[in-house]
């Protein structure tokens, strides 16, 4: 069976993740790493993407700055989110191709079957809790009711994912209302906590579940990332495996 490598980076600015992120991307494309799935957890920071709008910023980015987020635009789909403690970011750097072929166009991949497979993944993990997700089409992420309780935002390029998904475990929500995430204004955001998940897990301990339920959607091995992977991703911050939970 094909390989899914994954890596906990800890608490890491978001900055440096994203040139983590940028760095393994480029080795997956040259194939000299396999597919890969970071697990890490933020400082907070706002994240604007490429269909996004400076309307979605209703008192502004001097405002989010102020409150000791970072801003950054980024080059992913969607609009701003929010990212910060509690809460679980995962990014897969996949060869999208090799894991999800596009019917008749051979070295090409499907980036809405990327979506589905991160929702569904996403599903399994809260499922474990007692929480019952769905999705909510036309939009992406995971929702309970009219609260989203994952965003997702990717990017495909020379053949290769990164960005990913957000999963709220005990996230303050409080953060959210400073914007309106992901460009919809007529929905909320919910996390494990605010939905009474009582026995918490940690953010790493869920990164574990995603991770294992993940590889099992798309028909990988999950192995603790190797050499070629963790040199890569081991600065600006010490790294460590994660340790997957049957999901």
């Amino acid at each position: 069976m094909p390989v899914l490598e994954h890596v906990w980076l800890g608490r890491m600015a978001y900055g440096d993740a994203w040139a983590v992120q940028r760095r393994l991307a480029a080795a997956r494309a040259l194939g000299e790493i396999p597919d890969t799935l970071l697990l890490v957890e933020h400082p907070p920071a706002y994240t604007m993407g490429r269909t996004g709008s400076m309307e979605h910023l209703p008192f502004g980015v001097e405002r989010l700055v102020s409150l000791g987020a970072e801003y950054v635009e980024v080059d992913r789909g969607g609009s701003v989110t929010f990212h910060g403690p509690g809460q679980l970011v995962a990014y897969p750097i996949l060869g999208i191709a090799g894991v999800f072929p596009l019917a008749g166009q051979p070295g090409l991949g499907d980036v809405l079957a990327h979506l589905r497979a991160l929702e569904e993944a996403l599903i399994a993990t809260v499922a474990l809790h007692g929480v019952v997700a769905e999705r909510r089409p036309p939009y992406t992420g995971i929702w309970v009711g009219r609260e989203k309780l994952a965003a997702i935002g990717v990017k495909l390029a020379s053949g290769v994912t990164t960005h990913g998904a957000a999963l709220n475990v005990c996230t303050d929500l409080e953060w959210f209302a400073q914007v309106i995430p992901c460009g919809i204004s007529d929905a909320g955001v919910c996390s494990l906590a605010s939905l009474g998940v009582t026995q918490l897990p940690t953010v790493e301990e869920t990164g574990g579940r995603f991770a294992a339920a993940f590889a099992r959607v798309i028909g990988r091995e999950l192995r603790p990332a190797g050499e070629s992977v963790l040199s890569l991703a081991s600065s600006p911050a010490v790294v460590s495996a994660a340790t997957p939970t049957a999901a």
